[in-house]
């Protein structure tokens, strides 16, 4: 399946912005399934400077900075993606739970796809004792490690309730849980501190999912939205797994970026210099290959991060 994406980020200040400086992640990852085929990144107003770093974790992040005073700042980014992934494993297929923990603390690797960084707390995924016993219950003695984590992610689809006013990009991961509500940052969060719990490693993914519209209504521009989900070291490499949706990583998932939790992978990070109130709009497409380019349809509004 061939994808067109299309990010477009809006950001509007009260008063005037004399200086900024951001870091984008906003292009997808060629591997895990994917190929970028066409990449385009759009800045206005036009930065004067632009470097693209590689990060620790082998994402490329473009650096830029701005010193055109601005009241609106946009960034679109438009990729064409390329998806083909096998299906996925035997859910109960692979080494147990115990010998993937194990090993996983014996590796010396310290690549960037090394399980070893996915193993410890990390700013937004503290180790909580009632996750780690929430998700102890899928790992039974002997268990398959994918096996467990594939049961721990239906329970959390079964278990928690999608509320995207439940909780916000601040929310701690110990609320959202106590709440057993909240968005798909929230709930691979949750997965990811169940899993490291128990010494298995586990990263956050982020990147789209593509949605179908209702039956006999046009796709919307604008209309969808960036999505996480978690990627497990199952010890014979990495699985991911929707725990919002109850499903295996396929063809319909776009990577963008992995990390240990959301702060490593926000799409838009940096510094302003100014005061005052500030908006930001986010609308994002999907679109298959031989399907319409969506009709227009009002940005999203989001709490800015």
């Amino acid at each position: 399946m061939i994808y067109t994406l299309r990010h477009l980020t809006t950001y509007r200040y009260a008063r005037p912005v004399p200086f900024a400086r951001c870091g984008l992640r906003l292009r997808p990852t060629d591997g895990e399934g994917q190929t970028v085929l066409e990449s385009i990144l759009a800045i206005s107003p036009e930065p004067r400077q632009r470097v693209v770093r590689r990060d620790y974790f082998g994402l490329d992040v473009v650096a830029v900075t701005i010193d055109t005073p601005h009241t609106e700042l946009r960034v679109e980014s438009l990729s064409r993606v390329l998806v083909e992934r096998p299906p996925l494993p035997d859910p109960e297929s692979g080494p147990s739970w115990e010998r993937v923990r194990d090993d996983a603390l014996a590796r010396r690797s310290l690549a960037p796809d090394a399980p070893v960084h996915y193993l410890f707390p990390s700013i937004r995924v503290p180790l909580a004792p009632e996750v780690t016993d929430y998700a102890r219950a899928s790992f039974p003695p002997g268990r398959s490690a994918f096996g467990g984590a594939f049961d721990l992610m239906l329970r959390i689809r079964a278990d928690f309730r999608f509320d995207a006013k439940a909780t916000s990009v601040r929310t701690p991961l110990a609320e959202s849980f106590a709440l057993r509500a909240g968005v798909c940052q929230d709930f691979a969060h949750i997965m990811i501190a169940g899993l490291r719990g128990l010494g298995i490693p586990a990263a956050y993914v982020s990147g789209y999912l593509r949605t179908i519209p209702p039956v006999g209504r046009p796709r919307l521009r604008g209309a969808d939205a960036s999505h996480a989900w978690v990627s497990v070291w199952c010890g014979e490499g990495w699985i991911g797994l929707d725990p919002t949706n109850g499903i295996g990583m396929c063809d319909d998932h776009i990577v963008v970026a992995r990390g240990r939790d959301y702060t490593d992978v926000s799409p838009i990070d940096g510094i302003v210099s100014s005061s005052g109130a500030q908006k930001l709009k986010v609308e994002v497409d999907v679109v298959p290959d031989g399907e319409p380019m969506p009709e227009h349809a009002p940005a999203v509004e989001a709490e800015p991060a």
